[in-house]
């Protein structure tokens, strides 16, 4: 009368775990997403950051520091 499994007792409870189901699948598409974007963008600033502390104590000359600047940043 009201459809297949209307009046089943636990009905709430597959509401429930399909619900769960959908948050797992969207927090899994961010976790991936930041993994794959925000790595690179934090990985890519401390690289430079180091670079430029090496260039400060002059470790490296200025065109190694421009030559790996341009490695990293992909210029």
């Amino acid at each position: 009368m009201y459809g297949m499994g209307y009046h089943y007792p636990f009905h709430w409870f597959g509401m429930i775990i399909w619900f769960i189901f959908l948050l797992l699948i969207i927090a899994g598409i961010i976790l991936i997403t930041r993994f794959f974007m925000g790595a690179k963008t934090g990985d890519q600033k401390r690289a430079i950051d180091i670079l430029k502390e090496r260039y400060a104590k002059g470790e490296i000359s200025k065109d190694e520091y421009l030559e790996k600047k341009k490695d990293i940043t992909g210029d």
